[in-house]
């Protein structure tokens, strides 16, 4: 494998809320292991609101200013896929490996439980930037 960091892309049906924490926090922890990236197969006009706001009080990151919706087809390459969980079929994305991290929609739903699934994937963050870490070789 060659020294350029993997490519992690965090996808979801309208990349608005889950994957754009997902991509905003992949970069806050483990960008010095991996690259983020999210999509979806759908865009929204903005990211959700609620998850701005709540990743600005919480980590000081304004999504809003780094990142947008984007399509599949407007990221690179990339050599994992997470999904962030998809009641419905999730997108696909060739990558060299690809997981499902089952995550509930917070969208239109309290503070508390936004916080959870923040919680949730900063979590499932770190536990992949330790697992990309260990299968260096």
């Amino acid at each position: 494998m060659n020294n350029e960091k993997p490519k992690v892309a965090f996808i979801c049906v309208h990349n608005s809320c889950r994957s754009q924490i997902a991509e905003a926090l992949g970069k806050y922890f483990a960008g010095d292991v991996f690259e983020s990236f999210s999509a979806g197969t759908e865009t929204k006009p903005q990211i959700n609101q609620d998850a701005v706001r709540l990743m600005k009080g919480r980590y000081g990151i304004d999504m809003e200013k780094t990142q947008y919706s984007k399509l599949l087809t407007d990221i690179p390459e990339v050599d994992i896929v997470v999904k962030m969980g998809c009641n419905v079929v999730c997108p696909y994305l060739p990558a060299d490996y690809t997981e499902d991290w089952g995550l509930d929609d917070p969208t239109g739903k309290s503070d508390d439980e936004f916080k959870g699934i923040i919680d949730a994937i900063e979590l499932k963050v770190k536990e992949l930037k330790q697992r990309i870490q260990e299968n260096k070789k």
